[in-house]
């Protein structure tokens, strides 16, 4: 008896660091997330533009190469021709769109569209440095949003919603 009590200890416990690494993981790309000083931080922080994907910090657009998961950074620039439906006339072409981008000293916001079947835009927030680039939050937007503010409140907020990138 004492065995089996055991093993249902074991994994239980097991069950609930598996729950909290899936949550934790869950939260670090949601807007949500965000602590209050980072959000701080964030609404007092001068964003410039940002015209080209090579304008992005190297680490940046490494990042968002691992996030896309197609082995390169399959995105191509403002106004650009790409992937916008299944099927598209050029399959060579991106998938996705830079629609703008805006970086400070150590942050920069990310906002693009997705073709496919199901069209959709992306915001996303990156913290970086030399040292390192990470995601801070973001996810699916809305369409339109042309501002650095609007990025911005929308990550902010928590107005973003969970989707692949």
């Amino acid at each position: 008896m004492s065995e089996y009590k055991g093993r249902t200890q074991l994994l239980c416990a097991i069950a609930v660091s598996l729950w909290s690494a899936v949550a934790a993981g869950g939260q670090a790309t949601g807007a949500g997330a965000l602590s209050a000083p980072l959000r701080a931080h964030l609404q007092g922080e001068r964003f410039d533009i940002v015209t080209s994907i090579r304008g992005l910090p190297l680490g940046v657009r490494n990042t968002l190469e691992t996030l896309f998961g197609s082995g390169g950074l399959d995105i191509a620039e403002p106004g650009a021709e790409f992937q916008m439906t299944k099927g598209a006339v050029d399959p060579k072409l991106p998938t996705r769109r830079l629609a703008a981008a805006w970086c400070s000293t150590d942050h920069c916001f990310v906002y693009y569209e997705r073709g496919g079947s199901a069209h959709t835009w992306h915001a996303a927030l990156f913290h970086w440095t030399p040292a390192g680039t990470k995601l801070e939050g973001g996810g699916v937007a809305p369409a339109g949003l042309a501002t650095t503010d609007a990025v911005r409140n929308l990550i902010l907020t928590g107005a973003t919603k969970a989707g692949s990138w």
